[in-house]
């Protein structure tokens, strides 16, 4: 288990954690919470080594193999499959010995080599690593590219797989949803659910941590509170704590005026001296309860639009892409698109990795022209854009201050704002930029407060048209909830690209699919698009197989090229049938070993799925009866939650009876 003891850390000369201890036991799937600069991090590097305590003792298991996402960007030239498959060390290690002992000839290490790569999984671990570069939205044709061929947010998905294809005991995730579009955030959910070590997140996406936690670690004001459940249930807990705390401090409160009161009218009467000193200790011996200090809530409101044309926009026949910086053919993503966009609606942008959402909203934010087609925009529309990069509409050597005296002398009196420097720096304060922090340059900043700084800019502007882009990517869970009201309260129209889905819950009553190269209405919620995301992974691998099956016909079906007639002599001896049969016994022996741990998985879910149905029945055979409303509200939470279960595991099934024939019909071939 980890242990924390009475630990003290700090960062220079801040105390972050002061005298905290707590437990976490193997297999506790742990999110770590807490508000920006409050300690997560710093945390973080005492669990992985990097930091050791300033007081107190920390220990874990000195056996424990630790897993962990490289921070730094790749930057390398070998294919993307093997820079995943390299995050085994242990295999990569016994490949370099098996190397070693066929160079020295040593038949003996040459067995051993090959035993321990077994034990450590070489027959399927390019499979394995694969599966991890797909899940996370790679497709099948990037699997063998350079690793510095893809983008920066590419590549980092690709140290979040090399870390999952690393054993491990414990598994430390630092934001691991900031890269991922809703399709790889689904993926990875389902994968750190069968995680079997110890994980430790940090995430600021609430569903995340509710999916995949079981343990909350909360940080505030230095200490570190352990709560048992997910992020909705810490919620709830610390909520009832404080309402508590706050109570008992106001009950105590009022024994300390009563006390003080008693001490103060009857110290100087010598009749009453004794009771009255007895009060006095009675004060000093009491234990204070502290009152409840919340922290400053972060809050802002979009201000009323100018105007609100209606429709906001039109698209019509447009195709949407890239012009090529070498004048050639441009890239066309988007074809035929032909939607309309109203005053006050809520749209959500939903779709696949590289379909097409971040072409759309530049598009209609004006960052890119439309390949053919048109974009008619209603009369007096002002945009306000969110990129999904901050520094699209950043600029790194500036200040706060800098950019918005820029933006107000643009927009001169159209917002009906002040430029006065002060009246902005009053401006910027809204937005948690104080005193020295506006003269800070925007390349020094943290992700949250350049996000910050860029929604102070959109606000500015007093926009009819809001166009997001993954706006949460750096924004902690309280600055989200800030976002979600000041969206629910803005009277102009929202599009939104997000993989957060609370906040897509809480602001979206429609959503657009983007895929296939078209734009289209979805018809249904967010938990309609999981199952379409599913099925359409389902799709997309059955497709792969099939080509993969064509391929192969193919290369059997192709004429043999010419020969000349075969002299008798040269004729190579057939194998004897003792060999044929020693070898056809090797080849069923290596295809059992590569199918004995999917077939133990297909076993294991096929009982749990037995157990769910029953447990399921029983559950809608006690609803059905006569019970108490408290054990209605339980069995209706076990239901849904066997009903998930059951459907992950159904699906898992379909994968693994998928892979198993695949691997049979091929061995037979």
């Amino acid at each position: 288990m980890i242990q924390l003891r009475n630990v003290t850390l700090r960062r220079g000369a801040k105390v972050l954690l002061d005298d905290v201890s707590v437990t976490l036991n193997p297999g506790e799937k742990v999110g770590l919470v807490g508000r920006n600069g409050a300690g997560k991090s710093t945390l973080f590097a005492l669990f992985n080594g990097s930091l050791h305590e300033d007081k107190g003792d920390y220990s874990r298991p000195s056996q424990w193999q630790l897993a962990q996402v490289a921070q730094h960007m790749p930057e390398t030239d070998e294919p993307a499959t093997a820079f995943v498959l390299a995050g085994d060390e242990r295999l990569m290690r016994l490949r370099a010995e098996l190397a070693e002992a066929e160079a020295s000839g040593d038949g003996m290490a040459i067995a051993h080599a090959h035993s321990d790569l077994a034990d450590a999984g070489e027959h399927d671990a390019v499979p394995r690593a694969q599966t991890l570069i797909l899940g996370l939205g790679f497709r099948t044709e990037e699997l063998h590219r350079p690793v510095n061929s893809f983008s920066g947010g590419w590549r980092m998905r690709l140290q979040l797989a090399r870390a999952l294809m690393c054993p491990s005991d414990l598994l430390l995730l630092d934001e691991p949803t900031n890269h991922l579009d809703l399709d790889a955030l689904v993926w990875l959910e389902g994968w750190l659910q069968r995680y079997g070590g110890t994980l430790i997140v940090i995430s600021h996406d609430r569903e995340f941590l509710d999916a995949v936690t079981d343990v909350t670690l909360h940080i505030e004001q230095q200490k570190l509170t352990r709560y048992g459940g997910n992020y909705t249930a810490f919620e709830m807990l610390r909520a009832q704590q404080l309402a508590l705390q706050q109570q008992s401090f106001a009950k105590q409160q009022e024994r300390i005026a009563h006390l003080q009161k008693f001490i103060d009218r009857f110290k100087a009467k010598a009749s009453k001296a004794k009771q009255a000193q007895s009060r006095v200790k009675a004060l000093e011996r009491m234990e204070k309860i502290a009152p409840v200090l919340a922290d400053a809530e972060f809050t802002f409101e979009f201000k009323e639009p100018m105007n609100l044309p209606n429709p906001m926009l039109a698209i019509s026949d447009a195709a949407f892409g890239y012009l090529r910086d070498d004048g050639g053919e441009p890239t066309v993503i988007l074809r035929g698109v032909n939607r309309s966009v109203l005053a006050g609606q809520r749209i959500g942008i939903l779709g696949a990795n590289g379909q097409g959402k971040s072409t759309l909203v530049k598009t209609i934010a004006r960052m890119q022209p439309p390949l053919a087609g048109g974009v008619t925009e209603g009369k007096g529309l002002t945009i306000g854009y969110f990129a999904q990069q901050e520094l699209d509409v950043l600029r790194t050597q500036d200040t706060p201050l800098e950019h918005m005296t820029r933006l107000a002398r643009e927009l001169g009196n159209a917002t009906g704002q002040s430029d006065r420097e002060q009246d902005l720096r009053n401006y910027l304060g809204q937005f948690l930029f104080t005193g020295d922090m506006v003269k800070q340059t925007v390349g020094t900043m943290s992700g949250g407060e350049k996000a910050r700084l860029v929604l102070a800019m959109i606000v500015w502007q007093r926009p009819n048209l809001l166009l997001l882009d993954e706006p949460t990517n750096h924004l902690d869970l309280a600055t989200r909830e800030a976002l979600a009201v000041a969206l629910n309260e803005f009277e102009g129209t929202v599009m939104l690209v997000s993989h957060d889905r609370a906040l897509l819950r809480a602001v979206c009553d429609e959503f657009w699919l983007v895929g296939r190269g078209q734009v289209q209405p979805f018809d249904g919620d967010l938990d309609d698009y999981q199952r379409y995301l599913l099925e359409e992974a389902k799709r997309l691998r059955e497709a792969a197989t099939r080509e993969a099956r064509e391929a192969s016909a193919a290369v059997e079906a192709a004429p043999a090229p010419e020969a000349a007639p075969p002299a008798p002599a040269p004729s190579a001896p057939a194998l004897p049938p003792q060999e044929q049969r020693r070898q056809q016994a090797q080849a069923r022996q290596q295809l059992a070993a590569r199918l004995k741990p999917l077939r133990k998985e297909l076993a294991d879910a096929e009982r749990r799925i037995a157990a769910l149905e029953a447990e399921r029945a029983e559950l809608e055979a006690r609803l059905s009866g006569g019970l108490a409303p408290a054990e209605i509200a339980e069995a209706g939470r076990r239901l849904k939650a066997a009903g998930d279960e059951l459907a992950r595991l159904e699906e898992r099934w379909l994968e693994l009876s998928g892979d198993i024939e695949l691997a049979e019909t091929g061995a037979a071939d």
